[in-house]
């Protein structure tokens, strides 16, 4: 155990390095996010066959995805509210077996509305796991060995989104998609076990949900939850053009303004936003929001090109996006070392400047493009990823006091999530408008006065022809539809290539912000730390 001093706070001296039960609270907060993170993705690949099979049209499926985002977000920042009331045993514990229930209720549901329900519910309840995980190693460990905890952690986030397309596909393809959701059942077992080994209990103090922020609670859940629906659904509904998308914006402003209110007026604010004053945390905040933009943006552009133009199957696609987590495996010896040692502006610097390389590498699609030609830049990306990742993390807790450390943490991963929405919705608008730009640029060069257009043409309808018994007018629809085709492929080749250079651009300019970071305090006293 521990030792403490009266207040609480961990003894100088009396506990140099972790505690075995230390480092077995790490691991259970790690293997907590790793749940967390991974059923965002793994239901993306399985998500075609489950839409089959409870009869829900594309549209409808979508919500299996966008209900654990926004019931997610909700959650994060929550979490470190909910510590100080439950204690952080009871919070994880709860969370854990609820997270469990609510899998079990997705893997069993045979129509969408119990779908969907089940993954309100893993969103919620999977949302407290990954800020607490990264609360577990700011606490529990002294400063010397927070590198080592940050690795874990800092992983565990990278990989779950890379390893969950993967798994999920294979799983669908030789077992079923249901085995996505069952798959947390042995795993929460042993996160359960761990909790209750590495972890004391704590007393409730209920009496802080009298005092509580209800104000602030109530406009965060609102303006998080609908800003999220707004981010996930606004592209496919065409915007304003959905009054359900500008009533869900309406709640969304009405909710920020309430939670504004609520932060100027209570003592005890649900989210710590005067945090966002702390310069370094702040520019911590701002550049993992694009780099989350940069992150699943990538993590959608890649998959739609190698499966719209490339022809690759979701498991072949999960595979080339799983590269990227090579060199995370590769790093993990020197990792703790270079998050110690290495100065944090500088790591930042290179992962950044690799990630924008890895960008641009990409930037000249073709038709031939494979998904074996992204090997390298998948590979030049992970170490972006790993560089520009680990010691954001770290910077993330480093940049406040040990008393602010779980609403820094909750802040931060709320801010990454939020990236990803904004991203994707941002990069939604910009696909839809460039495809139809450049169809329209290259269709004007495929007229009747081309010599080089109506040659294919003709050389096509022969082809078509000679296969359909010679019905020259079929032939020839046949062979303007397959001319059409090829226009909108090469409209999409070309967006897709200029995806990857605005988000290399966009890494680019958010260097100088870097250089407002601060470096986290190297062999500080254990008791900085905090509880």
């Amino acid at each position: 155990m521990t030792d403490l001093t009266a207040d609480g706070v961990r003894a100088p001296a009396a506990q140099p390095s972790a505690s075995l039960q230390d480092w077995i609270a790490v691991i259970a907060g790690a293997l907590g996010a790793l749940i967390a993170s991974l059923d965002i993705s793994i239901v993306n690949s399985a998500l075609p066959q489950i839409q089959g099979e409870i009869g829900a049209s594309g549209t409808e499926g979508t919500w299996i995805s966008t209900g654990y985002l926004v019931s997610e977000v909700v959650m994060i920042p929550l979490a470190a509210f909910l510590t100080r009331v439950l204690g952080l045993r009871t919070l994880l514990l709860g969370c854990a077996a609820l997270f469990t229930l609510f899998s079990m209720m997705c893997g069993v549901a045979h129509d969408l509305p119990t779908m969907i329900l089940g993954r309100v519910g893993q969103g919620f309840f999977g949302g407290a796991l990954i800020p607490t995980a990264q609360t577990i190693v700011r606490t529990r460990l002294p400063t010397r060995q927070i590198p080592i905890g940050m690795t874990i952690f800092g992983l565990i986030v990278l990989l779950g989104p890379l390893v969950g397309p993967v798994l999920g596909g294979w799983l669908t393809e030789n077992a079923s998609w249901r085995w996505c959701f069952f798959l947390n059942v042995p795993i929460a077992v042993g996160l359960i076990t761990l909790l209750l080994l590495g972890l004391p209990h704590h007393k409730l103090r209920l009496d802080q949900l009298i005092d509580a922020d209800w104000l602030g609670i109530v406009g965060m859940t609102a303006g998080l939850s609908c800003l999220t629906v707004v981010l996930e659904e606004g592209q496919r509904d065409r915007w304003f053009e959905s009054g359900s998308i500008t009533l869900l914006t309406t709640v969304s402003v009405i909710g920020f303004i309430v939670l504004a209110f609520a932060q100027a007026t209570s003592r005890k604010p649900v989210i710590k936003l005067r945090l966002m004053l702390n310069r370094s945390y702040a520019s911590v905040i701002l550049i993992i929001v694009v780099v989350g933009m940069v992150l699943y943006g990538i993590l959608y552009v890649l998959p739609q090109f190698l499966g719209l133009v490339a022809g690759e199957t979701a498991e072949q696609s999960g595979r080339i996006l799983a590269v990227s987590g090579i060199p995370a495996f590769l790093m993990m010896p020197i990792l703790p070392l270079l998050l110690g040692k290495a100065p944090l502006r500088l790591t930042v610097l290179i992962g950044l400047a690799c990630f924008a390389a890895s960008c641009f590498v990409d930037i000249g699609l073709t038709a031939q493009t494979s998904g074996d030609q992204f090997v390298f830049s998948q590979l030049l990306r992970g170490v972006g990823q790993i560089l520009a990742f680990m010691p954001l993390n770290q910077a993330s807790v480093g940049a406040v006091g040990p008393e602010d450390a779980a609403d820094a943490a909750g802040l931060y991963n709320m801010a990454r999530n939020l990236g990803g929405s904004l991203g994707l919705a941002l990069l939604g608008v910009f696909i839809d408008r460039r495809v139809e730009a450049h169809a329209d640029y290259i269709g004007q060069a495929v007229t009747q006065n081309s010599d080089l257009a109506q040659s294919r043409i003709a050389a096509q309808a022969a082809g078509f022809a000679a296969t359909n018994g010679g019905d020259q007018p079929l032939a020839q629809t046949q062979a303007l539809t397959a001319l059409a085709g090829t226009v909108h492929q090469q409209a999409l080749i070309i967006t897709y290539s200029e995806c990857f250079w605005v988000l290399g651009v966009a890494l680019i300019l958010l260097m100088p912000l870097v250089f407002l970071l601060r470096q986290p305090p190297r062999g500080a006293n254990p008791s900085e730390m905090g509880h």
